[in-house]
């Protein structure tokens, strides 16, 4: 029986990259998106994270694999009081709240299976931190980063294995001019592409390199290096 991964944000960017590579490695992937996708569910909104497991489940029955992808770039400036608060609440709704919920409910569903696989995409910035626009956004994707360690910790004997992808600059149709900008200044002088974020999130995925639970991924064509 063909596994099945739920991947959020799966319409454009990565997201989508990543949902064809699955495909491609012979997996059911249900799609999360706001538009053109299996389940639909704004991720941000109180409950929404529950609407969306229970809609995805509601589809083959289970599910095996659990992708978080779906997140934002959201500004928080410091000189600005009302954008400083509405950038962290909006940050820590989407990129941190949202990805924890659905992890939880994949927790408890995989306890019942028999285990399962949760890839979070975090970022560069979960390490680095972000510029002085997007302090929120660096932290929530800190936080989703040790989230990813805790749950790899505390249910690896229950053969549930968690992981964290860390990409840099990605090429995308997400991606405005001044990523492709960054290009002459990256060591390998073009920006990551999508496909590549895509074949380790589908390698881990696959389940084939249990051990590796609670590592980090960082794919930044060496632009960042821990």
């Amino acid at each position: 029986m063909s596994r099945v991964a739920l991947v959020t944000g799966a319409t454009r960017g990565i997201g989508r990259s990543i949902t064809e590579t699955l495909r491609r490695e012979q997996m059911t992937v249900i799609t999360h998106g706001r538009s053109d996708a299996n389940v639909i569910g704004d991720l941000s909104a109180p409950g929404g994270a529950e609407q969306v497991w229970a809609q995805a489940v509601a589809i083959h029955g289970r599910i095996d694999v659990l992708i978080n992808y779906a997140g934002a770039w959201i500004a928080s400036p410091v000189d600005d009081t009302a954008a400083w608060d509405e950038g962290w609440a909006a940050n820590l709704a989407l990129n941190l709240l949202a990805p924890a919920a659905l992890c939880r409910l994949a927790i408890e569903h995989f306890q019942h299976i028999g285990g399962g696989i949760i890839v979070n995409l975090a970022s560069r910035s979960s390490h680095r931190g972000d510029d002085a626009e997007h302090l929120a956004y660096g932290a929530a994707k800190g936080g989703l980063l040790a989230l990813t360690k805790g749950i790899a910790r505390g249910f690896a004997r229950d053969r549930i294995l968690a992981y964290a992808v860390a990409p840099g600059w990605v090429a995308t149709d997400l991606a405005g001019p001044e990523v492709a900008a960054q290009a002459a200044t990256l060591p390998m002088g073009e920006v990551t592409p999508p496909e590549d974020v895509a074949e380790v999130v589908a390698f881990l995925a696959s389940g084939r390199s249990p051990h590796t639970t609670g590592a980090t991924i960082d794919i930044t064509g060496a632009d960042y290096v821990r």
